[in-house]
């Protein structure tokens, strides 16, 4: 009898061992890229997503959260979500639409008249179909959108009209999206993986990038750059993607919640970065950075006149819409 209550005793410590062994074994890890630094409220939602993701499926889902390009650059991860390399990923537009051009229509200057637009054009009719249009071409569900901010450009020779960049070279995303700007002023864009920038402008690989200013700040390209010139030429956004294998693993229950944490999470990094860009013109310039106002207007017609929608791939008709999204 005494043999038997060891036996069982054993079992029951057994058993208490391999517990954890087998909840770990039932829970489907998830990875998440992104291309921005641990301190930028992109990557601080992101995190919150996760943990909220894994409370709300009682644990039975694992986010982790890869920053800082530390899993490819931003062309690398689109193509990530259709090799399964990645889950979920956080990126502009702009390279979601390598694979369906029509989403690129935001990225043409001057689109948008304020963060305002830019959150309306994301609950609108246009977004949704153009969304559509891109997940029927990939696969792909775009879940939310996360403004990103007002893009100006810095750089260490100054100019504050078209005709100044002429030259100048520029370094943009690797997209075609954010080269009409300069190619409308006779600058070189000059694409270089994010990552590399900051080193680009430091060793005078290119004279002047262009970001929000929140990114100018978490990135420290002032350290680099003596002038800040607000263009505010792109409004920009982040589309939170999410492949489909990995919602294949889901029930529909368990897909609804993971969209509306990402949503949740993108009001609160658009709430962060909003609040941001209005404090940063006046902390740039005590820290003796240049900052100055140009005429957007001149910039605009430049570029209406110098770049083609069927050139870049786009549909007037969907700029037309979002334009008049009131």
């Amino acid at each position: 009898m005494k043999t038997f209550k060891l036996t069982l005793t054993a079992c029951a410590f057994a058993a208490a061992a391999l517990a954890p062994f087998g909840l770990a074994q039932a829970q489907t890890k998830l990875k998440w890229a992104h291309v921005y630094e641990t301190s930028e409220p992109y990557h601080k939602w992101s995190v919150w997503a996760g943990e909220e993701f894994k409370k709300r499926t009682n644990g039975k889902f694992e986010i982790q959260v890869f920053p800082a390009s530390s899993l490819g650059k931003e062309s690398d991860i689109n193509q990530g979500l259709q090799l399964g390399t990645v889950d979920i990923i956080l990126t502009g537009a702009s390279f979601a639409s390598n694979s369906y051009p029509r989403l690129a229509v935001s990225y043409y200057p001057f689109t948008f008249r304020d963060a305002d637009h830019v959150i309306k054009y994301g609950k609108s009719d246009v977004f949704k179909e153009l969304t559509e249009g891109y997940k029927k071409a990939t696969g792909n569900t775009v879940t939310a959108l996360t403004y990103y901010g007002a893009r100006h450009a810095t750089s260490n020779k100054l100019f504050t009209n078209c005709d100044q960049m002429k030259g100048i070279k520029m370094r943009v995303p690797d997209s075609p999206a954010y080269t009409a700007l300069p190619r409308a002023c006779g600058a070189n864009p000059t694409p270089i993986a994010f990552a590399e920038v900051y080193l680009a402008l430091q060793n005078g690989t290119v004279d002047a990038q262009e970001n929000p200013l929140p990114t100018i700040e978490a990135k420290k390209f002032y350290e680099v750059q003596k002038n800040i010139i607000l263009t505010g030429h792109i409004s920009d956004a982040l589309l939170t993607v999410i492949s489909p294998t990995t919602l294949a693993k889901m029930t529909p229950a368990e897909q609804k919640i993971l969209s509306d944490v990402t949503q949740e999470a993108a009001v609160n990094a658009t709430n962060d970065i909003r609040k941001r860009e209005g404090e940063l013109v006046d902390e740039f310039k005590k820290k003796g950075v240049n900052v100055v106002t140009v005429d957007r207007a001149d910039f605009q017609q430049r570029v209406l006149k110098a770049i083609t929608f069927e050139s870049m791939k786009l549909d007037k008709k969907d700029w037309d819409r979002i334009i008049s999204i009131k």
